[in-house]
């Protein structure tokens, strides 16, 4: 397979997609940072994301879920919002928890492996290496999100997630965005669609 569609360790490339119509059923597959803890009920990302797409987002958001423990119900979650697109944004309670990154990254991997079996397109969110010294430091991606999409083929939205979690006006907690760091989020997922032709340039 080319490169163009699956990004190989080196390759550097995007996988390309045709874009999504208004109206799509998008699934926003996470934890807390999906759900919005830490703004508004109107400011988390999948209410932002939607109303710059137009698709229908479904926010499957669940505060302290880990990927252990979702990856149970991500076939619940698709047979639910019957989506062509899933965005998924787990791992950082496990970092916190201090599970083994190799284990959270077999966890992540059965979990785009069922949205593949679906049919529906994956989208990883980089997650950084959260931890409860996160506050003395500035936050980077943990690297099994590069390298799970480099293996799996899949659409990363990098370092966006990281990058909010080091700006203090972009965040509630050391772990959570606020409003404007929620916007962010949309903002850096969306450009990394649109790179990827699954949005249209607006």
């Amino acid at each position: 397979m080319s490169c163009v569609l699956v990004p190989m360790a080196g390759c550097g490339k995007t996988p390309q997609h045709s874009a999504l119509p208004s109206g799509t059923s998008v699934l926003a597959f996470g934890n807390s940072v999906t759900y919005g803890t830490g703004a508004q009920s109107n400011e988390n990302y999948p209410l932002k994301l939607a109303a710059r797409t137009g698709w229908k987002i479904h926010n499957a958001g669940i505060p302290g879920d880990t990927a252990d423990l979702a990856k149970s119900r991500i076939a619940d979650a698709i047979e639910e919002s019957k989506p062509a697109l899933v965005i998924v944004e787990i791992g950082g309670n496990d970092f916190l928890r201090q599970r083994p990154e190799a284990e959270v990254k077999e966890d992540i991997r059965a979990i785009l492996k069922s949205v593949r079996q679906s049919g529906a397109i994956p989208v990883l969110v980089a997650v950084p290496r959260l931890s409860m010294l996160a506050v003395l430091a500035k936050p980077g991606d943990s690297p099994i999100y590069a390298e799970l999409a480099n293996e799996e083929g899949v659409l990363l939205v990098e370092q966006v997630f990281s990058d909010i979690l080091s700006n203090n006006r972009l965040k509630t907690d050391p772990i959570h965005p606020n409003g404007a760091g929620y916007q962010k989020l949309a903002d850096g997922i969306a450009e990394t669609l649109v790179k990827s032709g699954l949005l249209a340039k607006p």
